[in-house]
């Protein structure tokens, strides 16, 4: 059973990703490390002993559509229900609609505990979160008033509606129309699929923001505008009113997180109301309507991120549970009778290393990105400047890193299981399947790697990864200074693994300026990794220095040499691949034909 690591995930977001030293210099009000203390000690609690009983019972039972409306498994909605009363949905949201203004840090690190519960769970309450985001900064002073709060305090929930089904990643084929009604709303006529919660019994409303176009609108996604589309009709006393024409016409049938209803929704059907439309009214300005729903994809791109590293969280746990247990032949050294834990099998030990060294990296990554989120909020002028460029470099690494993470170390959770990790029983299998849609959804880790070079290397002229890649070697310099025998050679990888990433940043870079794009994207996915790995490697001492007094040193120093060690070197057939450029798929299409 999943146990939340609370001093684990403390200790990163202070040593690590800066929130102690945010503290220390009273960056965010009031809030002081004893209130940190107890808002993670009581979301472990709540993850671990309300949310993570209820997952198995999730996955097997699933979703369920009747008659248009969609019934959550048994205990799911009264779990919600403890979830928003003990106000966890607006923990960072805006404290005039009844949030708490808490920093992106703490939101991160609760999310990866509802989401190592269960993923099902967790990436409903992600989309509202988003949702909150896109109002407060684009919609207007009264759709603010009439939706804000409920959706704050979770009394409603959010969706995102993009996806249609000859419009998946490439927005240009969107087709969704919205006719303006002359009275400041809009009649909203279209479907969209992939919608997760887009129907669900947790909430009385649920408030869709719907990507489409206007009648007159440019081509391409210069010609998409965002709305807001309540399932019902809220008066100007707060009171729902008349169900509006939009339901769910069908649950897909997936993989794994089988809990989160997955919609095909229908906009403008006839089936609600006098006449067809979906009545919705506009966010931000007409035509305008991607970047406002980036506001609410950036967030949700580094809440999926923090899945990857919550189901990574558990699948090792899990594994290490059972390597504990599970007894087979006679590991060398073995002085016990009979046979051996199979943890004490050198292969074993090796693949549970590198599932707990993935994890704790790819946590400190999201936690970064949440850092500069922060910083960016809280500071002014050129630092809030060089922070959001922070955060905008860091992301696409977060969600694609993380993701590929929680894959890989899913899988080596089952792979120690054995046969039994193949037997659904053992609950190895299901992280594994849940695990697999996070590299998929909020725009695919291929996507992640593109925005990554072709967009987040160029920020001022290329400082923005300048100044990340300083901050990794400030950490091998500090490795050196400290002369510790418990971190002995960690400088050296850690040195190699950074030059690997800089030669490829710089092909990367000069690959753009040249306007070599194929070159550039050839490699973008091996260059994606590289940076993780280097981020992980560097992170990973950087925590180890940390609070060397502390009885968990010895195993963060041990962790952090396994990682240099076995991790770090592939830099250099990373780094390779990356800039391999177009000569590796020179021939690609006669391969494939």
């Amino acid at each position: 059973m999943y146990r939340a690591p609370v001093g684990e995930i403390a200790h990163t977001l202070k040593s690590v990703a800066g929130l102690g030293k945010a503290l220390e210099q009273d960056r965010f009000g009031d809030l002081g490390e004893d209130l940190v203390d107890a808002i993670l000690a009581e979301a472990g609690r709540f993850a671990s002993d309300e949310i993570a009983p209820l997952n198995e019972i999730g996955d097997t039972h699933g979703a369920v559509l009747a008659d248009g409306a969609v019934t959550t498994p048994p205990g799911w909605k009264e779990l919600y229900q403890s979830w928003i009363a003990g106000g966890w949905n607006g923990l960072t949201g805006p404290e005039e609609f009844g949030g708490q203004g808490l920093p992106m840090l703490l939101s991160v690190a609760t999310l990866e505990m509802w989401n190592s519960g269960s993923l099902a769970f967790g990436i409903g309450p992600t989309l509202t979160m988003g949702a909150i985001e896109a109002l407060d900064k684009h919609a207007s002073d009264d759709l603010k008033a009439k939706y804000l709060e409920k959706l704050v305090t979770g009394e409603w929930m959010g969706t995102m509606n993009l996806t249609e089904p000859q419009a998946g990643s490439d927005l240009n084929a969107l087709r969704a129309r919205a006719e303006p009604v002359g009275d400041g709303s809009y009649r909203i006529f279209g479907q969209k699929i992939y919608i997760t919660y887009g129907e669900h019994d947790f909430t009385d409303n649920i408030v869709h923001l719907v990507l489409a176009r206007l009648p007159d609108a440019p081509a391409g996604t210069r010609g998409i505008s965002l709305f807001l589309v309540p399932k019902f009709f809220v008066g100007d006393d707060g009171a729902l009113g008349e169900r509006n024409d939009v339901f769910c016409s069908g649950l897909e049938h997936k993989l794994g997180i089988h809990a989160s209803p997955t919609c095909t929704m229908i906009y403008g059907d006839g089936k609600f109301g006098d006449q067809p439309g979906a009545i919705g009214w506009l966010i931000g300005e007409e035509n305008r309507g991607l970047a406002c729903m980036f506001t609410m994809m950036n967030n949700a791109r580094l809440a999926v991120g923090m899945q990857g590293v919550a189901v990574a969280e558990t699948a090792y746990q899990k594994a290490l549970a059972y390597a504990n247990e599970r007894t087979q032949g006679r590991a060398p050294g073995y002085k016990g009778e009979g046979m051996s834990p199979i943890v004490q099998h050198p292969d074993v030990a090796r693949m549970l290393m590198t599932m707990k060294a993935l994890t704790q990296g790819a946590r400190a990554i999201c936690y970064s990105c949440a850092e500069a989120l922060d910083m960016a909020r809280v500071t002014e002028g050129d630092a809030a400047r060089a922070w959001a460029e922070r955060a905008s470099l860091i992301t696409p690494i977060a969600k694609a890193f993380s993701t590929d993470i929680g894959m890989e170390v899913a899988s080596l959770g089952v792979q120690v299981h054995g046969g039994m990790g193949f037997i659904e029983e053992t609950g190895a299998a299901r992280l594994l399947r849940d695990a697999r849609i996070a590299p998929i959804y909020e725009g695919t880790n291929g996507i992640q790697a593109i925005d990554l070079v072709m967009r987040k290397l160029p920020l001022s002229g290329g400082a923005a990864v300048i100044n990340l890649i300083a901050d990794f070697k400030h950490d091998a310099e500090a490795l050196r200074a400290s002369n510790s025998p418990a971190l002995d050679g960690v400088a050296d990888h850690l040195d190699q693994a950074i030059a690997d990433l800089e030669s490829a940043t710089s092909y990367m870079q000069a690959a753009i300026s040249d306007d070599r794009k194929t070159d550039a994207l050839s490699g973008a996915t091996p260059y994606l990794r590289l940076f993780g790995l280097t981020a992980t490697t560097a992170m990973l001492a950087r925590g180890a220095l940390a609070d060397t007094d502390a009885p968990e040193a010895a195993g963060r120093a041990a962790l952090a040499r396994f990682a240099a060690a076995t991790l770090a070197p592939e830099s250099r057939g990373l780094a390779a691949i990356a800039t391999a450029g177009v000569a590796s798929l020179s021939d690609a299409a006669a391969a494939l034909a």
